[in-house]
């Protein structure tokens, strides 16, 4: 794990560290550990400790055991498959939604911003960098979303990817080579939206649904289960 947490907003900091290590596949489906563990580990008292793991808890990434502490939780190949169907639910439902009521506003979007993370995106998929890759994929829908203008839209994407990542990263290390294995739409998709071609985003938005769903077929194991 990292070293210790020094800067005064503690709790999304030890939050913010403990969701990377997950992220990272650091900190794997199923570890258990406990409040006192991660506070000795971080050099701070248990109660930012208790209040970020509450947090992480509510996103879904922690199960809590009353007598163990804390668990990674671990998501199964259906559960990937259902967060996949939902994002695609989820976004071509807002794009459709904008193609009927119009553009949306996005002079208060940083365009060229929302285009480097497109690239950056682009690139790390390519060339199967999956922790660079993380990073900016997460930012980017981030970022796209706010051309939508709405945060619960924003915040709901923003968790299913995440646990998306989280479910993937561990058999995706485990192929080795990634370069031309990863979703690498996301420049084709910043474009058809900055163009306001919504037919456009939504047939990359269709390509990216396959794409996981087949990843989702490639990564489960062997056995089904």
């Amino acid at each position: 794990m990292p070293g210790t947490i020094t800067r005064s907003t503690l709790r999304q900091q030890i939050a913010d560290a403990l969701r990377d290590e997950v992220l990272a596949g650091r900190l794997p489906a199923g570890r258990n550990f406990t409040v006192k563990e991660i506070a000795e580990q971080y050099g701070v008292s248990a109660t930012p400790v208790r209040e970020a793991l509450v947090d992480l808890s509510a996103q879904g990434l922690l199960d809590s055991d009353q007598h163990r502490g804390y668990r990674v939780h671990e998501f199964t190949p259906a559960d990937f498959s259902r967060m996949v169907e939902a994002q695609a639910l989820l976004v071509r439902g807002v794009f459709r939604s904008q193609a009927v009521g119009g553009a949306h506003d996005v002079g208060r979007v940083d365009m060229k911003s929302v285009r480097r993370r497109a690239e950056a995106s682009r690139r790390a998929a390519l060339t199967g960098e999956l922790d660079v890759l993380i990073g900016y994929d997460l930012r980017f829908w981030r970022e796209l979303c706010d051309i939508l203008g709405n945060a619960y839209v924003t915040d709901f994407l923003e968790r299913i990817r995440v646990h998306c990542w989280v479910y993937c990263v561990p058999p995706l290390r485990a192929l080795g080579r990634l370069d031309g294995l990863l979703w690498a739409g996301h420049l084709d998709l910043f474009e058809a939206v900055e163009r306001g071609d919504c037919a456009g985003a939504l047939r990359v938005i269709d390509g990216h649904h396959e794409h996981a769903l087949d990843l989702a077929r490639r990564l489960a194991p062997s056995d089904g289960s």
